[in-house]
């Protein structure tokens, strides 16, 4: 445990640690200083691990360093072999971890509180302690329960479709205010210990619940959303458990993911016109029911070839693409990069469009365009690039759907209406790039673009088609 009183370099060492922490972040505000926010990030968590071992009276250090090591060896191998297009899976996957960490954390100081030093004179646990570790399970519990569900949803355990149980809301609502006073009647309890925390277990069971009713409900067009959101939580959780164990860098952390997660999931859900309070509530998932599956009759569309694509994009004069999931799947950021280059060599004009919910997580797009050495400069967002639509001669649709997808302004009964779409049918050309006409987007909307008089569908693997378009731009 950390001394009752740190010494002065700790509390200037966490301090440092923290400022660390807002230039990671700072840094990973752009693709442009994204390496350097992460290294930012990584001093940090050096700063303040090496911190709290030194001012902390560890029992065993060897111990510590062992699984201080094995966890930096999964870690390091999880990174190296990790695809991009399992980057989200693994993202809610840690945050689980996250979420687990904090429950187990309240777990312990509530079995063994003399250890936390969290006891009053009279041998019972302080009651803002007490708040402070029912509030940490709570969030901890919220964090990895929702996680799993997402995990299992981005991962194809489940059904990415929304899962709406009857009175959803009434359950949700009572077992947060179920969690709200059982925090309440355990802070005031006169006795707190193991052999009468029964509401100390209440509180963490309901809590794995809510996580769990909050999430089913929400389809995959709003995934990433809900991988913001529960990025939020996780350092809500870590934040509390800081002040369970009176240590300064995991409360600064913790504030700092916690918020910086709360504001980017504000962002996103202005993004897609959604309510952040309904986010928060697990409420925007709309009924299954409503998305128009992909087996109905099927409607006429124009296919064309990589030639006839590659010839009338020499003859244009400015081309917009706009990438999403497919092309992740594909690994096709690289032959599109090659494409672009060979367009701009013949005097087009590319530019990319980045939809705020595009892929699977926020900035899927972004970096997958970096690691191929797309020019930043080049890279728009929804807000910025959308009137261009009207302007340009082809919209390149390449593994995008919902993004693309007019039924958000049109169809009341979507469950992507409100969100804000690119105007690809503008555009004076549409060549949209998909393995085959049988597959819909995520949220399991059929997309009238597909069969547009302007629109050539390109029905291959993304990567394989790019390929060919660049073997005929030669």
């Amino acid at each position: 445990m950390e001394h009752a009183a740190a010494p002065a370099w700790a509390m200037l060492a966490y301090l440092v640690a923290g400022v660390f922490f807002i230039l990671a972040l700072r840094g990973l505000s752009s693709p442009a200083s994204s390496r350097r926010g992460n290294r930012f990030g990584m001093a940090g968590m050096l700063i303040a691990l090496v911190t709290t071992l030194v001012t902390h009276d560890v029992a065993n250090i060897a111990e510590i360093g062992i699984a201080v090591l094995l966890g930096g060896i999964v870690g390091f191998t999880i990174a190296r072999r990790i695809a991009m297009t399992a980057m989200p899976q693994l993202v809610a996957a840690f945050h689980s971890l996250v979420g687990m960490a904090a429950v187990l954390v309240a777990v312990a100081a509530f079995m063994n509180p003399e250890a936390f030093g969290i006891l009053d004179a009279a041998g019972n646990i302080l009651a803002v302690s007490r708040v402070e570790m029912a509030l940490g399970a709570a969030i901890g519990a919220v964090t990895f329960s929702g996680s799993v569900i997402a995990f299992a949803k981005l991962n194809g355990n489940m059904s990415g479709a929304p899962i709406m149980l009857p009175a959803r809301h009434v359950i949700n609502l009572g077992t947060l205010v179920a969690i709200i006073a059982g925090t309440a009647l355990y802070a005031m309890a006169p006795e707190a210990g193991p052999g009468e925390g029964w509401v100390f277990w209440a509180i963490v069971f309901s809590a794995f619940a809510i996580g769990f009713l909050l999430i089913i409900p929400i389809g995959g067009a709003d995934m990433p959303v809900v991988i913001s959101m529960l990025n939020s939580y996780s350092g809500w959780a870590a934040a509390a458990m800081g002040f369970t164990l009176h240590n300064t860098a995991m409360i600064i952390t913790g504030a700092l993911v916690g918020s910086s997660g709360a504001i980017l999931s504000y962002i996103m859900c202005r993004a897609m016109n959604r309510s952040f309070i309904s986010v928060i509530a697990g409420g925007f998932g709309v009924d299954a029911s409503a998305a128009a599956a992909g087996g109905g009759e099927q409607r006429p569309y124009k296919s064309g070839s990589a030639e006839d694509a590659a010839f009338m994009l020499e003859q244009a004069e400015k081309v917009i693409i706009i990438p999403g999931y497919g092309m992740a799947v594909a690994q096709a950021q690289h032959a599109l990069r090659e494409m672009a280059d060979k367009l701009k060599a013949k005097g087009v004009e590319v530019k990319y469009a980045i939809h705020p919910v595009a892929g699977r997580m926020p900035g899927h797009m972004n970096v997958l365009l970096a690691e191929a050495s797309v020019p930043y400069d080049e890279v728009f967002e929804l807000e910025d690039i959308n009137s261009e639509f009207a302007q340009c001669d082809i919209a390149f649709i390449i593994g995008a759907n919902d993004v693309v997808n007019p039924a958000a302004k049109t169809d009341k009964t979507s469950p992507i209406y409100g969100m804000p779409v690119f105007d690809v049918d503008k555009a004076k050309q549409v060549f949209f790039i998909k393995r085959s006409m049988g597959g819909v987007g995520y949220a399991g909307v059929d997309n009238d673009v597909f069969y547009m008089n302007q629109t050539m569908m390109l029905l291959a693997d993304a990567k394989k088609m790019v390929e060919e378009i660049v073997k005929s731009l030669d």
